[in-house]
């Protein structure tokens, strides 16, 4: 069983004191102060956090990266405020993704013409990978 320490002073000597809106309420005995324990809401791996931010700026909507990594697009837009992410214009590009596995992958790596005119980058997606591959509009 989790001992509990009074937030104020940090004694241990606390005791039940009744419910509040259906959270236990405890009284620290030393300084007779009265809280309730916080509840801890569902905690997302700082791995999504980042990655879906790296996937942002890399040019992906907030619909795409909910589709990728299985995180709510209204989260990935509350990450890119929280941590004031700004992400630059690029009008004559777009970018497009595909996910591989390490085999797919080498194969295709190895077509030369798939590799040319364009800007890429590869991320580590768990245990897949991830090509993003940016390519001018065509006029």
């Amino acid at each position: 069983m989790e001992v509990l320490a009074c937030p104020k002073c940090q004694n241990k000597q606390v005791v039940k004191s009744g419910v509040i809106k259906d959270r236990q309420r405890y009284l620290c005995k030393k300084c007779n102060y009265y809280f309730t324990v916080n509840k801890i809401g569902k905690k997302i791996d700082d791995y999504y956090v980042t990655k879906a931010l790296q996937l942002y700026l890399e040019g992906l909507s907030f619909r795409e990266i909910e589709r990728i990594l299985g995180v709510s697009h209204v989260t990935v837009s509350n990450w890119v405020k929280e941590y004031n992410i700004k992400k630059t214009a690029h009008a004559d590009y777009h970018p497009k993704y595909k996910i591989f596995n390490h085999l797919e992958l080498v194969e295709y790596l190895k077509n030369k013409d798939q590799l040319s005119g364009a800007g890429m980058i590869i991320t580590e997606l768990g245990d897949k990978f991830m090509l993003i591959k940016w390519e001018r509009f065509k006029d």
